[in-house]
């Protein structure tokens, strides 16, 4: 199983930190040991003094599929979630001075919150779903499937270019503007279309 991440998917997002806006997906990954078993604590990392939360909409994919059509994407996955691609921004920022890649700032262990997923129906609109992050109990991040710059079915379609995409891997699809720092003590919910899909102890 693998993660595949798309950045600067939200035009308010890539704003807030400075980046031009993309003319096609930002793709990156995260290996399996990124996902943070739903029954555990996140434990702050040592390596990092500046660890952001980043809540995105996550489908999960049940077909395997290669060069797949984006007219034929909704067929290759069936279940959605919010996650939290955690990210040491300080790592982050040297790394890209640096013009390295970094991945250490977003792969590491535990990096990638997933929620109880929920089914996608005939009736489901991927793209008409909106979703927030409260921190401590108060709303910090906000978003709308709508406002995506490339929508869940041309991510599937441009991703599955470059890798086969295989039944249980996951597509965190990009994170809205509002992302913002952790400390411990925190605990983190998030919350798609109303329901409470998943919350997070920071320790």
């Amino acid at each position: 199983m693998k993660i595949i991440c798309v950045g600067r998917n939200y035009a308010d997002h890539a704003k807030e930190l400075k980046n031009d806006l993309p003319t096609e997906p930002v793709l990156f990954l995260k290996p399996q040991n990124a996902v943070l078993a739903p029954d555990k604590p996140f434990l702050y990392p040592e390596f990092t003094k500046d660890l952001h939360y980043e809540c995105e909409l996550v489908v999960r994919m049940c077909k395997n599929g290669k060069y797949i059509q984006e007219k034929f994407a909704n067929r290759y996955y069936d279940e959605m979630t919010l996650g939290i691609d955690f990210t040491a921004r300080d790592l982050q920022r040297e790394q890209q001075k640096k013009g390295l890649p970094w991945e250490i700032a977003k792969a590491f262990d535990n990096s990638a919150a997933v929620g109880q997923f929920q089914p996608i129906t005939e009736h489901t609109d991927v793209q008409n779903l909106s979703f927030l992050l409260k921190k401590n109990g108060e709303t910090v991040q906000t978003g709308h499937t709508a406002d995506m710059i490339f929508n869940v079915n041309r991510i599937v379609e441009y991703a599955s270019q470059f890798f086969t995409l295989n039944i249980g891997d996951l597509i965190f699809t990009g994170t809205p503007a509002g992302v913002g720092p952790v400390l411990v003590g925190d605990r983190l919910e998030l919350v798609l279309d109303g329901i409470t899909v998943h919350t997070v102890d920071i320790k």
